[in-house]
């Protein structure tokens, strides 16, 4: 904890305090800054028991689409539901006026399924031979819906 000054500190904060700082940082820049829609949404797969087998999740603002996160269990991938996910999420962000989509990844495998996906590469992060993990990636890509 470090102290601004007697009445304020800064301090580790509670993972579910994270979307209450989201939330007021959103309401923010809509009163300050023009979009059309300021949507979140998340797509969910269970199986027949109601396992979570896959999911996604994703932000719509300023025209944008952002996939924050795909996940499909390992059993379940390569069946085309990391497909099903990204269209599905692309057509909602078509519906809520949105012109392009983007993300990010760090997983040279993803990198390649988005690129079948019509992404492309618009910029990346990559650590130098002397920082640790010294073979990181992470790329930005993006597509026009």
């Amino acid at each position: 904890m470090s102290r601004l000054n007697d009445d304020i500190a800064i301090e580790d904060g509670d993972p579910d305090i994270g979307v209450d700082i989201e939330d007021e940082l959103l309401n923010t820049l809509r009163t300050t800054l023009p979009q059309n829609r300021n949507v979140s949404f998340v797509l969910a797969a269970k199986d027949s028991e109601g396992c979570l087998i896959g999911g996604l999740t994703a932000h719509a603002s300023y025209g944008w689409l952002l996939i924050k996160t795909l996940w499909v269990a390992e059993a379940f991938r390569h069946r085309g539901l990391g497909r099903r996910f990204v269209t599905q999420a692309e057509e909602r962000a078509r519906s809520l006026g949105c012109h392009g989509a983007w993300l990010d990844t760090s997983n040279p495998e993803a990198m390649r399924f988005y690129a079948k996906l019509n992404y492309e590469c618009f910029g990346q992060l990559a650590n130098q031979a002397d920082q640790p993990p010294s073979s990181h990636r992470r790329w930005f890509l993006q597509k026009q819906l």
